[in-house]
């Protein structure tokens, strides 16, 4: 059986990445619609090798008979629109912050909580994590499943994709101005982000945290235990693709380094690349156009009781926004929700 699939924000980096993954994964669509802003009416889209879409009107669309809502079109957007496709029967996947904290909603990385999903029906509606508390749980779930994660420190390290194409474009016409000794053009980050990176992602919050901080802390805590305690500091990084996090575990028991190694290994989703030796590790731009996520630099901590160090790294387009999106709409078809 093939379903109706619409795709909202389908012009969008994320929207664009969920398509190609679709057709990349061969998604079971017998018909699949491509949904934007109307200023996008009629923009073509790429679908596979040798499909094309065009984008039609969101606003004027009818979800009636459409059975999975792959929703990347910004939080405002998607609190109008993902409750309009839900109630029209479809099951909404939303990529957005919008619902991520909503107690009748499930927070989803496949494989770390599959089991969520079966409280979607409360509202039909899904909701993808932020791209760096993806990848970064994905690392965790394993050796908290070992032994019991009770703190962690996350340093972020994020691309500038992860700000929307307007984030690339920045970085690519200030770093062109840099060698061309032109103004630099500053629109869409707080700072330069040509040569250098900003410790602000997100607005600021009455703590001195920013939104992205409170995202990792409060998503990490619903989607493995509300137990564990997590500090971020994220940075944006003059990267076009790819997020990196340096994470800092205190666990509850012993777990070598190479005990370590050896259960990321086996998890889902991992791929460890660790040696101790130059090249030896993976970088965000090596990650890009990947499915994994890649888990290097695994060390013990001495300065903290059952400590240990992690560097992780993963594309934030796929496995943090599009791909994740996909599997947790594929996940409900293999567990017949669907």
């Amino acid at each position: 059986m093939g379903y109706k699939v619409a795709v909202v924000g389908a012009t969008g980096n994320v929207g664009r990445e969920v398509l190609q993954i679709m057709a990349e994964r061969k998604f079971p669509a017998d018909q699949v619609v491509a949904l934007a802003s109307s200023r996008s009416v009629g923009v073509e889209i790429s679908y596979g090798e040798d499909d094309v879409l065009k984008a039609q009107d969101l606003a004027s669309y009818d979800f009636t008979g459409t059975d999975i809502v792959l929703s990347s079109p910004g939080a405002k957007v998607s609190a109008e629109y993902s409750p309009k496709a839900a109630a029209a029967g479809a099951v909404v996947v939303d990529n957005t912050s919008q619902f991520r904290m909503d107690p009748d909603v499930p927070l989803v990385v496949p494989e770390v909580n599959p089991e969520a999903l079966k409280g979607f029906n409360k509202k039909n509606i899904i909701a993808n994590p932020n791209c760096s508390t993806i990848q970064t749980v994905v690392a965790l779930k394993p050796l908290h499943d070992a032994a019991n994660i009770e703190r962690v420190v996350v340093s972020t390290y994020q691309s500038v994709s992860g700000a929307g194409r307007e984030g690339m474009d920045e970085l690519f016409n200030q770093t062109r101005s840099v060698f061309v000794n032109d103004p630099l053009p500053r629109e869409k980050f707080t700072k330069q982000i040509a040569f250098n990176a900003i410790p602000h992602i997100d607005v600021f919050m009455d703590d001195g945290s920013t939104k992205e901080e409170w995202k990792m802390m409060v998503e990490t805590k619903k989607i493995i235990d509300p137990k564990i305690k997590l500090h971020a500091t994220c940075v944006r990084v003059p990267v076009f693709i790819g997020h990196a996090v340096a994470a800092n575990l205190q666990l509850s028991r012993e777990l070598s380094a190479d005990d370590a190694r050896e259960i990321l290994r086996e998890a889902p989703g991992c791929i460890v690349v660790d040696h101790r030796a130059d090249e030896g590790y993976v970088t965000p731009e090596e990650s890009a156009g990947e499915d994994a996520v890649y888990i290097s630099r695994i060390r013990e901590d001495p300065t903290i009781e059952n400590g240990l160090a992690l560097w992780i790294v993963s594309d934030n387009l796929r496995k943090g926004a599009a791909l994740n999106t996909v599997q947790i709409a594929e996940q409900m078809i293999a567990d017949g929700l669907i």
